[in-house]
């Protein structure tokens, strides 16, 4: 598995939410651009950012700051957090972003995806937030209908290779990925590669999802627990060979 430690962005700093709520904030830097190097020099192999100002607005807010980050990591990174339209897909991956990723608009604008696909191939993944299994778009403010497992079935057809798929109620909790519903969605696209995100924070965690045997279960992110320095990327890196 690949670990990704993860950069949040929000009023220009690097920080994190519990459960992805707005206002359940930690500030932990003043310079993503210092952070993003900080995590290369500790062997990151690749990095997973996300303009949070852009996912609750609904378009990108650190489109200067995101390519400051991509220059300083000198690695793969992948960008989500408000990507709803071609100009704003066009501006990151111009930008130098490995993977371009689009969340709410995946299961709002079904057509946009596909277009992105067509035009940019295994460069757009697809976030799928969920709580409870069910979909969350717009920052993870609101709770659709729509269950993970079927979205992450329809985007598998519409030939995305790559999902991220987080767990809003684990998220920032440092108490575990959700197991089940990883291996859930791992099992309805097999024909992508699935990110785990949200509550994964130690060594152990990362033992149990390579024992959930999926082979398409590629990486995981780390954030809250790199942060608070409950575990080391050395250390998650380890687990993960």
């Amino acid at each position: 598995m690949i670990i990704l430690p993860a950069i949040d962005l929000k009023g220009g700093k690097c920080v994190r939410l519990r459960q992805g709520r707005a206002e359940d904030v930690t500030v932990y830097g003043d310079d993503p651009c210092e952070q993003a190097r900080d995590w290369r020099e500790q062997g990151g192999q690749e990095l997973h950012v996300v303009d949070l100002d852009g996912a609750f607005a609904g378009t990108p807010k650190h489109a200067e700051v995101i390519a400051s980050i991509i220059k300083a990591f000198g690695g793969p990174v992948e960008v989500g957090g408000g990507l709803r339209t071609p100009e704003a897909l066009r501006a990151v991956l111009e930008a130098g972003a490995t993977r371009a990723i689009i969340g709410s608009a995946a299961l709002e604008d079904p057509e946009f995806l596909s277009q992105a696909v067509e035009l940019y191939g295994d460069r757009i993944a697809v976030g799928i937030d969920a709580r409870n299994g069910f979909v969350q778009t717009k920052g993870w403010v609101t709770t659709t209908d729509v269950k993970a497992t079927d979205l992450a079935t329809a985007v598998a057809k519409a030939g995305v290779k790559t999902i991220i798929y987080t767990d809003t109620a684990t998220d920032g909790m440092l108490g575990g990925p959700n197991l089940t519903q990883m291996a859930a969605i791992c099992d309805a696209a097999p024909t992508c590669q699935i990110t785990a995100s949200g509550g994964v924070s130690s060594p152990y965690d990362i033992a149990n999802l390579k024992a959930l045997e999926r082979s398409n279960l590629r990486a995981a992110i780390v954030g809250k627990a790199l942060y608070d320095g409950r575990t080391t990327l050395k250390e998650m890196n380890f687990a993960a060979l």
